[in-house]
């Protein structure tokens, strides 16, 4: 009886999403439409599904045809040049984008609401008359092979990539989604238009449009756009089912990188399998959090590993369960074996009844999530109609939950997962490694934060939401690199993280428990400039949520046991970014452009530095940082003031009153000025190029936000002129690192070796086309509606608006400053950047870069 209880508790708060009122059409041509009006936010998401993905592409199985039309389709139609249509999306503050996978491929655009009716034109035209000019498609093609190059850059594509070819015989899901080298290498631009032709038909789409929407417009919008295209041929792709496994089977690779990763997989049935909600109940249990049972026994209790978690894929008529882990090079096998001791042991004993009811929680807060934003809520009903083919399979779904037993948690994991059926994968150094240790940014129907500045100089921001039942508690405080001791960088990062784990009273495994047992999340974070911790929780788990919180802040333990355990996981994850050429090489401009200041190394710190750091150094630090003054508490979601507030100012009142602390750095300029190459065994090459920044509240804050908009995106004439019409880089645009004294402003590509100064040129011909004035006013105005609809569309979770205000209050500025922020950034005119690219792009401040094989 408790059980059932419990579940249909939790359900309840799904079933106003049930109720929600969603309308399926078939047009005559055969094209479906999905319609979900939602009136929180004057935002929408247009959607268009193709029913296509690397799957079907038939003869031609392997060379990636569906991922290389996806990028033709926004080169140009018989109505826009390429450019214009990445330039519509800019100047109605939209974001565009797309992705391909075994079984789809989809475009969107996310935008202002008022503006769907142009979303729907620039997709149909793109998905229906897209020309795919010649030069075009040879252009994209050497593009798509630095971005396979890429991935073989990329350790863990290479894991996942050894997984599906080794635990797939048959099924197209052994064929990675962006091709094979040597068979994209081959199709030409007949092989493309004619999968274009055959598969882009209006019987193949899906279009899905959510948001603040008028139904009838909309429909009728959609009806004048796709409704012309003439219904096709549509021939059935026939994709082979996978054999029965009957072996074990396994590929443990040695190259060269830094740690392990490592993957267990068994062959599961598909989505629609009476099983599948069982499975990810499973996965859940298994290792979804640091309260799940792998968690537990084989990184908390045991060490073996780095990170582990469990995951149940099953996206179509197979899939398969996967447990995935880091490790040490030197206890991959130890670690392996444990996992299955901890399997054999759960396949004998069970689970019990407070394991089925987290799990059920934690999947009934993720379903939440989706509904957060309304691409999410678009994605969803894509998936359920393109996927499943039925819009009501959630509410199935979790009516089929309802009913899963300990029982059949057991059985599902004594059928599916056995030794028999097991692909075991690994990708290993080469030898041992080191030893490790409604303006565009008002929020519809959503009041104002709150401010309240307790005597002992804490501050409270409340801000009540009720339009999803979700509530967010957020911790920030002053800190990282500036306020760490020399030598011992990444401080923070680690304080942030233990302040999630041990307390006082409870143990770390206790605490993830606690929190996870009624689906919530408790979470460190951490960057240049600030840290903390964050929970959320379903509204009536507020005071756990504020009892974790309180104990996290005011008693941690950091016990020694979880220090190392944490302490290695930061140098691993250290580690692993050493294996991403991109990172690395920002990574590497950021420690010659800064020198000895802090902001050389990112939050993270250092592999020495955290390998120095201490238990006493982190309650040093914790003393040092939680202080009333330096602490700012943002509450932000489904509450009521009345009831939580006083709980939330007591707890407050318990921090010390203390001085906020300060810091002492200075930065002269950058430490090391010129052209510099580094090599590195890989098979792309980044440039980049570093010059003085801004910094947090410098009169030219917003002037930098615009210049990096302006270098960024599909629509930026560097991109155009790089990517689109030279092919010289997959990606090219520019980043920014902005501290509390001073910056960083970059620009970075990924290129084919030999063909650096190439790109290096262009990247100056374009800085100096800025200084020169040159930036044209449509093109500004582009970049603005672009910033004030991404402002829009980031805040509306109650995490990003709590840590906003948050981050407001601690780097003093109004907190609830974004209502300025439409207004700061029209502000900016072509002069203000032609006098921010002359004043901070210059030669003689510059930090080069260039890492190649």
């Amino acid at each position: 009886m408790a059980k059932s209880y419990s579940a249909s508790t939790d359900l309840l708060l799904l079933s106003p999403f049930w109720r929600e009122s969603v309308e399926r059409t078939v047009l005559p041509n055969g094209l479906t439409l999905i319609l979900k009006p939602d009136h929180s936010a004057a935002l929408a998401s247009v959607q268009v599904w193709v029913k296509t993905g690397s799957i079907h592409e038939g003869e031609h199985l392997g060379a990636g045809l569906s991922h290389y039309l996806e990028h033709m389709l926004f080169k140009g139609t018989s109505r826009r040049a390429g450019r214009d249509i990445s330039a519509t999306v800019q100047a109605h503050g939209g974001y565009i984008n797309a992705y391909t996978t075994f079984d789809r491929t989809v475009y969107y655009i996310d935008l202002p609401s008022e503006h769907t009716h142009v979303a729907i034109d620039l997709l149909a035209d793109a998905v229906l008359h897209s020309t795919l000019p010649v030069d075009e498609t040879a252009k994209e093609k050497d593009v798509i092979m630095r971005e396979i190059a890429m991935t073989k850059d990329d350790p863990d594509n290479r894991l996942w990539d050894t997984l599906f070819s080794t635990a797939f015989r048959d099924h197209p899901y052994r064929q990675p989604i962006i091709g094979y080298r040597d068979v994209f290498s081959t199709v030409n631009h007949d092989d493309l238009l004619t999968y274009y032709r055959a598969r882009y038909v209006p019987n193949n789409l899906v279009v899905v449009i959510v948001g603040d929407i008028d139904v009838a417009a909309t429909r009728a919008a959609v009806e004048e756009h796709f409704g012309g295209a003439v219904r096709a041929r549509l021939a059935p792709v026939l994709v082979p089912s996978e054999p029965l496994q009957l072996a074990a089977r396994a590929d443990h690779r040695f190259e060269t990188v830094e740690i392990t990763r490592a993957a267990l997989a068994w062959p599961i049935p598909g989505l629609t399998h009476d099983d599948a909600p069982v499975l990810d109940l499973l996965a859940m249990v298994l290792g979804s959090g640091d309260s799940s049972v792998l968690w537990h026994e084989i990184r908390e209790k045991t060490g073996l590993v780095h990170t582990i978690d469990a995951s149940s894929w099953n996206p179509g008529t197979s899939g398969l369960f996967c447990i995935s882990f880091t490790s040490d090079p030197t206890r991959r096998l130890e670690a392996t074996a444990a996992i299955e001791r901890t399997l054999a042991r759960c396949a004998a004993r069970g689970f019990t009844v407070a394991d089925l009811r987290k799990a059920l929680r934690q999947l009934v807060v993720g379903e939440i999530n989706t509904r957060k934003t309304m691409s999410g809520q678009a994605s969803r009903l894509g998936a359920a109609e393109v996927v499943v083919g039925d819009l009501d399979f959630s509410k199935a779904y979790f009516e089929r939950l309802r009913t899963v037993t300990p029982a059949e948690l057991r059985r599902v994991l004594q059928t599916y997962l056995v030794p028999s059926r097991l692909t075991s994968i690994s990708l290993n150094p080469l030898a041992p490694t080191r030893a490790t240790v409604p303006s565009a940014t008002a929020i519809e129907g959503v009041p104002d934060f709150e401010e309240t500045t307790l005597p002992n100089g804490a501050r409270l921001l409340l801000q009540p939401d009720r339009r999803l039942p979700n509530l967010h508690l957020r911790v920030v405080m002053q800190g990282g690199p500036l306020f760490e001791q020399l030598g011992k960088r990444g401080a923070t990062s680690l304080l942030a993280t233990m302040l999630t784990k041990d307390t006082s009273r409870r143990s770390s495994a206790a605490v993830a428990e606690f929190i996870e047992k009624v689906g919530g999340s408790f979470f460190p974070f951490s960057g240049n400039n600030s840290f903390g911790v964050a929970v959320e929780v379903l509204p009536p788990d507020a005071d756990r949520a504020l009892a974790i919180l309180e104990e996290a802040v005011c008693t941690p333990a950091f016990k020694t046991s979880t220090f190392q355990l944490e302490r290695d996981t930061q140098v691993a994850a250290l580690q692993q970014d050493a294996d991403d050429v991109v990172t690395l090489a920002r990574k590497r401009l950021r420690a010659r452009f800064f020198g000895h200041h802090p902001l050389a190394l990112d939050a993270q710190g250092d592999e020495s530095g955290v390998k120095n750091i201490t238990p006493a150094d982190l309650f040093a630090l914790h003393r040092r940082l939680t202080v009333a003054p330096n602490v700012v508490l943002a509450v932000a979601g489904d509450f009521d003031p009345r009831r939580l507030a006083p709980k939330l100012k007591a707890f407050l009142a318990r921090l010390p009153a203390g001085k906020a602390p300060t810091y002492s750095a200075s930065f002269a300029g950058p430490a090391e000025i010129g052209d510099f190459v580094e090599h590195q065994p890989r098979e792309q090459a980044v440039v980049l190029q570093a010059f003085p920044g801004t910094r947090v509240n410098a009169d030219d804050f917003f002037v930098g936000e615009v210049a990096d908009e302006l270098f960024s995106g599909m629509a930026s004439r560097l991109f155009e002129r790089v990517r689109e019409e030279k092919g010289l880089a997959y990606f090219v645009r520019s980043g920014r690192i902005v501290g509390l004294d001073t910056g960083m402003f970059y620009f970075f590509a990924g290129t084919q070796p030999g063909r650096e100064a190439e790109v290096l040129g262009e990247i100056d011909a374009e800085i100096a086309r800025v200084q020169r004035g040159g930036v044209e006013p449509a093109e500004l105005a582009r970049c603005q509606v672009r910033l004030k609809a991404a402002r829009r569309q980031g805040m509306q979770t109650n995490a990003s608006r709590a840590m906003q205000a948050a981050l407001n209050a601690l780097q003093g500025q109004p907190i609830n400053d974004w209502k300025n922020y439409d207004r700061r950034i029209d502000a900016v005119g072509i002069e203000d950047l032609a006098r921010f690219a002359k004043r901070h792009f210059q030669p003689a401040l510059r930090t080069q870069l260039v890492v190649r094989p």
